[in-house]
């Protein structure tokens, strides 16, 4: 190719906006604004979105720098941080992440690129890791079944409070939640908020004073303690049962190799963080939380549940159990608002477990026990009180004629944190980072001349009977070797964003950019305590502040928090500012929430927790909101109506033009506008909800803001107000007072993937972000206009255009052919595609959402495909293949597939090569399609043996 042969970008900059966008020549941009009708970008976008909404006005954002500038500037924020050693403990430790769990994890596009697996057929690598993840907390915790994670400590607390009240039965309404006044501040915390949006009393109870006074329907005790205290739990559950309530035990996983189980106990669930499995503290998370239940009670768990169930052959194979979606998110009916959770971070715990093995996790836990027995020793030499015998990890000492804040300074100077309790109390958690240097350290400080070392470790209260981790799968990939190798086997298995195009609709697919990963490994960010001193997170928490500023500038917000660590958990937090304002003015009982029905789940569940009502309103034939059904409602309920909550673009993937119709509306009768912030892709840079009538909205970082999504998390969901909701936000710290409170654990949220959205908006600049959301609509229309004469598009806006997404109505085909949505999802991964959203947000359609990632040629790929499969329905219509048997009903096909006596109607050729599929490039699925029944009628929800994996060969 000559030089003047090669393609122009067309754009003044080749920076990194060139290279995050996957339209940029010319040529390309020419091609597809022409099969459209317009001449630009900028006419396309005028054409598409409403001209009351529409903003020409550049964002307010400092221009887009190069990757190399941008890691410099992130660089000298890290620098303003200071690493010290942490001994504050309080459910975050040092680790160590293995290096090949580092590299090939965390660090993989293959594992951190990978969507929900809810295409089980290309997800049985990260399925198999969840199961491995499941197995370690259920065997540890000595529980029937745990789920595939949950948010962190504090949620997966509140989450279980929620449980216990609902399977609780015989309770009053009246009954209390118990609380052992030894649990986690941060955890009690979280769990306050919660149940004071749900209306359930809790109950702070010192288990030494006896048992409580009052009726309660469940408790939840720490495992060992904040204070680092290990009490036998035997006696306390079994009066909690005696008393007809349920218990939750928060346990850490570590301890749980030398302590007794919680269910051994006799506790009916546990919950905790396996943070220390390998994670980071990153300054807070992201981090796995748990849960894990009794037989009994795994049909009320929230979250997802991988199970093993049967693919069309009969071999093994994993999938999402007990639901399509999440089995809790039922609309107003919603036990939960969980729609995500932390897979990425659960997978690495998982990992760890998998790697140590059971001999290696208890030589982990000897060895932190007996420097803890060393602290402990060592401070009773110098004169101090060690409040409590039994212990961990933790140890909480009475000073000896010493101040704590003194010996808290001094220790700072010095490089450590210590854990300030009172005046005359400290307390230090020793990990499996701690080494002898840190234990000579901590000695001076405690002023004893030596460490004394006694004579073994001393026995552990409640010491474990039972076994765990038996499984062959901890046992086979204890070297470096066989790990790195079983990464890879499973890694090989899955489809993610490195292989190809991810055309989610409403999940924004887009390329998380290795400059933007680069910072969350780094020790200045990674390496911090939430609970660390101010002065030694200044650069990490400017930079949140930074990117607070720019999401409120994007959105055209008056202030921003990134506390929660989740979209629902941002909903939830919207949702209760708004409440939490009514009540401020006067109007406790404006308590009705107005959701369009084709709404995500998570909107009317969100509601449903912050203690609100949820009323459904209409759409209309082009997928609007009804305006007359709403003028009925508002009119029905215009003494006590809360807010509407709107996704815009609509769920239906179409710019509504009402849209500052229906927020005036709502304001008139007193009420508030929350707009969803899923759809933010098709507005960054063209139009800001603040400033078209929305009073508040999350944000999806992992959608628009390109943290990736992990096989299913990590997130972060900010909340973004107007000013008058402002003094609403989430609490900051433990200590402030804040009408909502905290909502995840963490002062800053998942704060260590924080720089990867700074690192995006700023390589980006206002251009870059606006010229995203161009492309992102451009691609959408694109395909629609291209499928239109094949697959009906179902809803379009002015000029016949969608948003960033688009509907294709597959049910007339179903109706003529047989073939359904399933089908052609399935048929797609022959070639070479994850399926688009299914029948969400109506049933029978697909979902299609490009992004602006996506260069020309696998777009046009994509669409040749679908265009390939319309072919293959019709010969099906036809009657050229029987409806029972052609390569759609039959798809995906495995490569063992191949080999068994073929006695199909079409080809080997045809089933795994058709059309456009490159052999040299193909994607092989490792199993058929899956019976979901069989896996649901026989739940099984941890690690099959060895002997069931051999007899599966």
């Amino acid at each position: 190719m000559t030089a003047e042969s090669l393609p122009t970008s067309g754009f003044a900059a080749a920076g990194f906006s060139d290279r995050h966008i996957g339209v940029t020549t010319q040529p390309h941009v020419h091609h597809m604004l022409s099969t459209l009708g317009f001449g630009s970008l900028e006419e396309l976008t005028t054409a598409a979105l409403p001209e009351s909404i529409y903003t020409t006005e550049p964002l307010s954002l400092a221009a887009g720098v190069s990757e190399e500038a941008m890691l410099a500037e992130l660089r000298e924020l890290a620098a303003k941080n200071t690493v010290n050693r942490s001994f504050l403990g309080q459910g975050y430790y040092g680790t160590f992440t293995p290096g090949v769990i580092a590299r090939n994890v965390l660090e993989s596009p293959a594992w951190y690129t990978a969507y929900t697996p809810y295409q089980p057929e290309i997800s049985q690598g990260r399925l198999e890791a969840l199961l491995n993840f499941q197995t370690t907390v259920a065997d540890l915790t000595g529980m029937v079944t745990a789920n595939a994670s949950m948010l962190d400590e504090g949620t997966a607390a509140a989450e279980a409070m929620a449980l216990m009240r609902r399977s609780n039965r015989s309770a009053s309404a009246d009954a209390v939640f118990l609380v052992d006044a030894d649990v986690f501040p941060q955890t009690l915390a979280v769990v306050t908020t919660r149940a004071r949006a749900m209306g359930i009393p809790v109950l702070v109870h010192d288990f030494d004073a006896g048992a409580p006074g009052q009726e309660y329907f469940g408790v939840l005790l720490q495992y060992p303690g904040d204070s680092g205290r290990i009490r036998d739990l035997a006696p306390l559950i079994d009066a909690a049962h005696a008393a007809k309530a349920l218990v939750g035990v928060a346990a850490d996983l570590l301890a749980l190799t030398l302590l007794e189980a919680p269910g051994t106990l006799g506790a009916d669930l546990a919950v905790g963080t396996s943070q220390r499995f390998g994670v980071p503290m990153g300054f807070g998370g992201p981090h796995a939380g748990y849960m894990a239940v009794r037989k009994g009670l795994e049909r009320a768990l929230p979250g997802r549940l991988v199970g093993v169930s049967k693919d069309a052959d009969g071999h093994i194979a994993y999938r999402l159990a007990l639901q399509t979606r999440e089995q809790h998110i039922r609309r107003e009916k919603a036990t939960s608002n969980i729609c995500t959770a932390q897979v990425l971070l659960a997978v690495m715990a998982g990992m760890y477990a998998v790697y140590h093995g059971p001999a290696g996790l208890l030589a982990i836990a000897e060895r932190v026990h007996a420097d803890a027995a060393a602290v402990a020793a060592t401070a009773a030499a110098a004169g101090h009180t060690v409040v409590h015998a039994d212990f961990f990890d933790t140890v909480r000492i009475r000073l000896a004629g010493a101040n704590a804040d003194q010996i808290v300074a001094a220790a700072h100077a010095g490089g450590y944190l210590l854990r300030r309790i009172d005046d005359a109390h400290i307390q230090i958690a020793v990990d499996e980072t701690t080494t002898a240097a840190d234990l000579a350290a901590l000695a001076g400080f405690l002023g004893a001349a030596t460490v004394t070392v006694p004579t073994g470790a001393g026995a552990i209260a409640a010491a474990r009977t039972t076994g765990y981790l038996d499984n062959g799968v901890f046992h086979a990939h204890n070297s470096e070797t066989q790990m790195l190798r079983y990464l890879r086997k499973l890694s090989d298995a899955d489809y993610a964003l490195d292989r190809g195009m991810i055309p989610l609709g409403s999940c924004t697919m887009k390329l998380n950019a290795t400059a933007e990963m680069a910072a969350i490994t780094w020790p200045e960010f990674a390496g911090l305590h939430p609970y660390a001193p101010a002065e030694d997170t200044v650069g990490i928490v400017e930079m949140a502040t930074q990117l607070e500023a720019w999401l409120a500038e994007i959105t055209g917000y008056d202030a921003v928090s990134v506390q929660p660590n989740a979209g629902s958990q941002g909903e939830f937090a919207g949702l209760m500012a708004i409440r939490a304002y009514h009540v401020e003015n006067g109007n406790p009982d404006r308590d009705i929430v107005l959701i369009p029905t084709s709404a995500h789940g998570t909107n009317a569940a969100s509601a449903v927790m912050a203690g609100l009502k949820v009323v459904p309103v209409a759409t209309d034939g082009f997928g609007n909101v009804d305006i007359d059904d709403l003028k009925r409602l508002i009119t029905l309920h215009e003494d006590d109506l809360a807010a509407i909550m709107v996704t815009y673009p609509s769920t239906h993937g179409v710019f509504e033009t009402s849209i500052t119709t229906i927020c005036a509306m709502v304001h008139d009768a007193g009420g508030q506008v929350y707009v969803d912030g899923a759809n933010l892709n098709a507005l960054v840079g063209l139009a800001r909800p603040g400033k078209f009538g929305a009073d508040v909205s999350h944000l999806n970082l992992h959608k628009t803001f390109c943290i990736p999504h992990g096989g299913g998390g990590p997130g972060v969901g900010p909340v973004g107000v107007r000013a008058h909701l402002a003094p609403h936000l989430p609490a900051r710290s433990l200590g402030q007072h804040s009408s909502v409170g905290l909502v995840s654990s963490a002062p800053y949220g998942s704060a260590s993937i924080l720089p990867i959205s700074w690192a995006y908006i700023r390589m980006m600049g206002p251009d870059g972000l606006r010229r995203a959301t161009q492309t992102a609509i451009l691609s959408a229309n694109y395909i629609a206009r291209r499928l239109a004469g094949h697959y009906p598009v179902l809803y379009t806006g002015a000029h016949d255009l969608v948003a960033h997404e688009c509907i294709l109505d597959l049910r007339g085909i179903t109706a003529d052919s047989g073939v359904s949505v399933d089908d052609v999802a399935k048929r797609l991964i022959d070639y070479g595609f994850h399926a688009p959203t299914m029948s969400f947000p109506v049933a029978g359609t697909l979902m299609v959402e490009p992004t602006e990632s996506e260069d020309l040629a696998e777009v046009d790929r994509f669409v040749d495909a679908m265009v390939a499969i319309r072919r293959e329905i019709a010969a099906v219509q036809d009657g050229l293949w029987p409806a029972g048997d052609n390569p759609l009903v039959n798809a995906p096909h495995t490569a063992r597939s191949l080999v068994k006596d073929w006695t199909h109607p079409y080809s080997r050729e045809e089933a795994v090569f058709p059309a456009g599929v490159d052999p040299r490039a193909k994607y092989w699925p490792p199993v058929r399609r899956i019976d979901q029944a069989y896996g649901d009628r026989h739940l099984v929800c941890s690690c099959p043996s060895i002997e069931e994996l051999a007899a599966d060969l």
